[in-house]
């Protein structure tokens, strides 16, 4: 389940390469990004860790180049640093999970073509001794402030991401600032985050799709709870000159073939799916 190397992830770094047009196809964002005729069929997708991180587009991407002919390259960072890569004009295509940024990316003109696609729920998960006790709280806020009250290790994304968003909303909610030496910013990727996690026997907010491909020892302390759902959205970049190809992508997304593959996946390893489709137009 874990990524195979068929799909050709790009690192964050190559979206400063992007910002200075070293990669055929995109520009600055004042000049828009212009396909030519001679041009690969291709598309920049800038999408959260946790797609890439569960291997949930190991099994979508292929599917896709297959019956499409187009090549997606994939920028997998957090979701406000994909979000910016838009604004910049150096992405065609955003799938991400922070809904009030995304609706606030199109109002301002930056995208379109929005749809919702998946949504599964954020899951707050710990070392099985539990040593705060939050397990069998009501509530993800009651369980934060059982955290910040022992004290204990809890390991943040801090990497503005939609699982940091999230997880900052929560710390908000429960009128607390977590900070002190139990408090670890970790600035990577959900999947690096859940192994510091495991490693330092803390706490962490996290997707359940990619914990459940990278859970180690973790255990899962606080789910159900209506606030830690986790909508997933696609968006077409409004600057991209590789429209077609973006919308072809968006549509095979939220048609048939892509909301099957994504209701399928992680069924046979985990009897479940990772993701539930809900394709609808914002």
């Amino acid at each position: 389940m874990r990524p195979n190397g068929r799909i050709q992830v790009i690192s964050y770094l190559v979206g400063f390469l992007l910002l200075f047009g070293v990669i055929a196809g995109c520009s600055s964002p004042a000049q828009g990004t212009v396909a030519s005729a001679g041009d690969t069929k291709s598309i920049v997708l800038a999408t959260t860790t946790s797609t890439q991180d569960s291997g949930l587009l190991d099994v979508i991407l292929p599917v896709f180049e297959k019956q499409s002919g187009i090549q997606v390259k994939v920028v997998a960072v957090g979701t406000g640093q994909a979000i910016q890569l838009g604004k910049d004009g150096n992405a065609d295509v955003l799938l991400v999970h922070a809904r009030k940024d995304e609706d606030d990316f199109v109002a301002s003109g930056y995208g379109v073509n929005a749809y919702d696609v998946m949504f599964n729920q954020f899951l707050l998960v710990g070392p099985k001794e539990d040593p705060a006790g939050v397990k069998g709280m009501t509530s993800a806020t009651d369980a934060v402030k059982a955290i910040a009250a022992a004290k204990a290790a809890f390991i943040s994304r801090g990497d503005d991401s939609g699982t940091h968003k999230k997880e900052l909303s929560i710390w908000k909610t429960a009128g607390l600032k977590p900070e002190g030496p139990w408090y670890f910013s970790a600035g990577q990727g959900m999947g690096a985050t859940l192994q510091m996690a495991d490693e330092k026997n803390a706490y962490t907010l996290t997707d359940e799709a990619t914990y459940l491909s990278n859970k180690g020892s973790l255990v899962v302390l606080k789910e159900g709870d209506p606030t830690l759902l986790n909508p997933y959205g696609v968006i077409q970049v409004k600057s991209s000159g590789k429209a077609e190809y973006g919308e072809t992508f968006i549509q095979f997304l939220v048609g048939p073939d892509g909301q099957k593959l994504i209701g399928e996946f992680g069924k046979a390893d985990y009897g479940k799916g990772l993701f539930v489709p809900n394709a609808k137009k914002r």
